[in-house]
């Protein structure tokens, strides 16, 4: 994004009528220490709307031990003076250690983190305990006489065989802490207290993950996935969507509840390593021998991977493949000639051993590494990136309709049996069955202002232009029209888009040339193809278009999209809007044409409470919105770095106009750390709040803000803190580096929509009507928060976005917070 002009000059906003005032000699920005925050507690509740009966997803938790403790230990395995990774075999072993050592320990019932931490209700005999444990497991021990009778491995006998490892462990316990139970009751009252509470809640969703560990779940945080086939939902290329459940305990003002929705998680396709390598690969055929890059990408994707061999049925881990094939891949083995009972080591082949010595016959692996008898075990997760193609299949084939998804819920928490769980019942506590019933309020919905001075009453949270004109439609001059193979007749589709443009107020001249793909280019890679299409636009325009309008011959998964993207607006600097035209009709045509006039600069609608502005504590102080967030690479890449883009308003009074501001960070940090960015001589910030409070005050007619209402995505429950301690206070920072004393007022409110709440009519089966708001009884005890859903739910099961208000300085009433929010969501 090109940055506003005038943003080079240090300390002040641009020279623009009234001028600000300068930095008072005797201040320097750097000193002026921002105020610490704290988060913000409930001041009432909203009461505008309709009043409507809603279900959530929360089980009532009664708790009739309130004085119970928690103890805590620590857990440390070692083995032959070594310490063990607990992750993996812990569980095994403290298992093993209760049935060994129960009296021991008083016959107290365990809770295990599965790593170091274990937690019992009440005490323990001892501080510290040291336990030796033997783990002992058998495996199938096939092997059957060489049919030639020329020799055959020494002890080979013709039934199959147990044999059996063992090893020894020493585990010691030693006591670390005292949980209350007591601190849950006391956040339930809204008492603020240290972190006990969120330990004391931890220990309860521990009890319930090793309960799912004893069912042989897979345990991903706080998610639990059985091992079950009519769970699996498969995406191609061997991942499966397996589906499960999320399950915790959260305060509320109802009282202690656990929340529990379905989740998903991706998994390997068990079954043979061949057919997973033939289905992620996307080949027909893995016999490739000589195809030194198939086999390299082989490698990679099977590291790490857990298989069990077929004809001795012990699992392993992969840490490699053999760089020679099967019949070329020598190792010595003893065997025994005739009667004699001599042995001798000999040099045998990988493929020889077990089709003569083993009578197994290897279908593939001859001229490949020999993964012939290896198939992969169950409940392995694929944490790679999904392709788009898999990430729609999986939407598609795991929605749940609203009823569906209760009937799944409260059918799940019936057979988990949670009130047999002894330590559960040590401590008093009971899971209801139910969902719980919550009063919620319909908003009333935003009218929008368009062209002609019309009015736009969305019905169901949807809108159209169907025979409505734009409100700021923009004059397109100079355009042209590229054409990546696709085909379709591009010259009546810029005639088509012309006409529908007309119609809404956008006047379009004829497109200044036409641009066919050549032939030959279209065989190159993406980014070859992106350059010679512009070298071909480079020759034939005078110069820079108004906009590019690129025709793509696929929907999705274009491989040109983001090579043609990246070259536009990075490398260019010229808006372009792809489409991929299927179906051509007037609905699809508008669609486009909003878009362009919006990245054109243009404005579609308006809010009606814009126009004139009557936005309660907004329309008489200059306010800025800003909206930020942080993008992160797939999982896995940890080389990629992290995006964070920040819009803000411009144009005061309005709240409908933006301009955006990204920067890169360091991969995996959610805390932005470009909001204020003084340069090292100390005059200058190159930060991004900088550029968005210099756009705000030439925009708004040398208005400088006063009032800052701060958006924040993307957040835990466990980063709000920092939200105020570090992002805050760097938007104050740059805000006194301009020369202003005076901090403006904040509003501060993060939107979550990665959670677990879901909303259901009580009365009827379709999704919660949009502007269903929920703001008691489900939410936080003490703090400030609130569900909302603004948008209409199609398909599958609505998700509201979880709002948390830690900061209100600005001061408003829930009723105006939550319709302000609400009117955002049709900006």
């Amino acid at each position: 994004m090109e940055k506003a002009r005038g943003t080079e000059e240090a300390g002040k906003f641009p020279s623009l009528s009234p001028s600000p005032p300068t930095i008072p000699s005797n201040v320097n920005p750097e000193s002026m220490k921002p105020p610490k925050y704290s988060i913000a507690s409930r001041q009432g509740v909203g009461t505008s709307g309709k009043q409507i009966s809603l279900l959530a997803n929360h089980f009532k938790v009664s708790v009739n031990a309130t004085d119970a403790v928690f103890y805590q230990y620590t857990v440390t395995i070692s083995s032959e003076e070594r310490v063990v990774e607990s992750k993996g075999i812990g569980r095994k072993l403290v298992d093993r250690l209760y049935k060994t050592y129960s009296s021991e320990l008083a016959g107290k019932r365990f809770a295990y983190d599965g790593e170091k931490s274990l937690y019992t209700v009440g005490p323990l005999p001892q501080n510290k305990f040291e336990f030796t444990i033997v783990l002992e497991e058998s495996f199938a021990k096939h092997e059957s006489r060489n049919p030639d009778g020329d020799g055959s491995p020494v002890g080979t006998g013709k039934r199959t065989k147990h044999s059996y490892w063992s090893k020894t462990y020493k585990v010691e316990l030693s006591y670390s802490a005292k949980i209350p139970l007591k601190s849950i009751s006391l956040a339930l009252k809204g008492v603020e207290s240290d972190n006990s509470c969120q330990d004391a809640l931890r220990v309860l969703d521990i009890i319930l993950r090793q309960q799912a560990a004893n069912r042989g779940c897979l345990l991903v945080r706080q998610s639990f996935f059985q091992d079950d086939s009519r769970n699996y939902v498969d995406v191609g290329g061997g991942v499966l969507g397996l589906r499960g459940f999320h399950s915790s305990f959260r305060p509320t003002q109802g009282g202690l509840s656990l929340n529990m929705d379905v989740s998903t998680t991706m998994i390997l396709k068990p079954g043979p390593v061949m057919d997973f390598l033939k289905l992620n690969l996307n080949v027909n055929d893995v016999r490739f021998g000589n195809d030194a890059h198939f086999w390299l990408k082989a490698k990679r994707l099977l590291k790490n991977m857990r298989i069990k061999t077929t004809h001795r049925n012990m699992e392993f881990k992969i840490i490699g493949l053999s760089e020679k094939p099967c019949a070329e891949q020598f190792f010595p083995m003893k065997v025994k000639n005739g009667d004699s009972g001599e042995g001798q080591t000999v040099e045998i082949t990988v493929y020889e051993y077990f089709t003569k010595h083993c009578g197994i016959e290897l279908t593939y692996s001859a001229n490949m590494p020999c993964i012939d008898l290896c198939s992969l075990v169950s409940l392995q997760r694929y944490t790679k990136a999904l392709s788009s193609n898999q990430r729609a299949s999986l939407v598609e084939k795991s929605r749940q309709k609203p009823r569906d998804r209760i009937r799944t819920l409260t059918d799940a928490v019936r057979s988990n049996q949670y009130g047999e769980d002894p330590v559960l019942s040590a401590c008093g506590i009971s899971i209801g069955k139910e969902l719980t019933e919550v009063n919620g309020r319909v908003l009333e919905t935003p009218r929008l202002k368009v062209g002609n001075r019309e009015d736009c009453v969305p019905r169901n949270g949807r809108w159209n232009f169907n025979n409505k004109r734009l409100l700021d439609p923009k004059k397109i001059e100079r355009w042209i029209v590229v054409n990546f193979s696709a085909r379709c007749d591009i010259s009546r589709i810029s005639r088509d888009l012309i006409s529908c443009g007309r119609n809404k107020g956008i006047e379009m001249e004829r497109p200044h040339t036409l641009i066919e793909e050549d032939r030959q280019t279209a065989q190159a890679s993406p980014p070859a193809r992106v350059e010679a299409m512009f070298e071909q636009i480079i020759a034939k325009l005078p110069g820079p278009p108004d906009f590019i309008l690129c025709v793509l011959p696929v929907r999705k998964n274009s491989d040109i999209y983001g090579p043609w993207k990246k070259k536009c607006l990075s490398d260019i600097g010229i808006v372009t809007q792809c489409i991929c035209p299927i179906k051509i009709n007037d609905q699809y045509l508008t669609n486009v044409l909003l878009k362009i006039n919006a990245k054109l600069g243009g404005m579609n609608s308006l809010l009606e409470i814009e126009h004139p502005s009557n936005l309660p504590l907004i329309k008489d102080i200059p306010t800025l919105i800003l909206g930020m967030d942080v993008s992160h690479g797939s999982p896995g890449r940890s080389d990629v770095p992290s995006i964070a883009a920040v819009v803000g308003s411009r144009y005061w009074p309005l709240i409908s106009k933006y301009r955006a501001s990204v920067r890169t960070q360091s991969p995996k940090e959610e805390m932005i750390n470009a909001l204020y960015k003084p340069l090292p001589n100390g005059n200058s910030d190159d930060g991004i709040i900088r550029e968005l409070l210099v756009d705000f005050y030439k925009t708004s007619e040398g208005r400088k803000p006063k009032q800052i209402i701060v958006f924040r995505d993307g957040v835990s429950e466990s980063q709000f803190k920092q939200v105020l301690d570090i992002e805050l206070e760097q938007i104050i920072k740059a805000y006194q580096h301009l020369g202003e004393v005076d901090v403006p007022k904040f509003t501060v409110i993060v939107a979550q929509k990665n959670h677990h709440t879901k909303l259901f009519q009580a009365n009827a089966p379709e999704n919660v009507p949009p502007g269903t708001v929920v703001d008691t009884k489900i939410v936080h005890p003490r703090n400030y928060d609130f569900y909302m859903c603004a948008h209409a739910g199609m398909i599958g099961t609505s998700r509201p976005a979880h709002y948390h208000v830690l900061l209100d300085e600005i001061g408003f009433s829930p009723n105006d917070l939550q319709n302000l929010i609400h009117s955002l969501s049709y900006v």
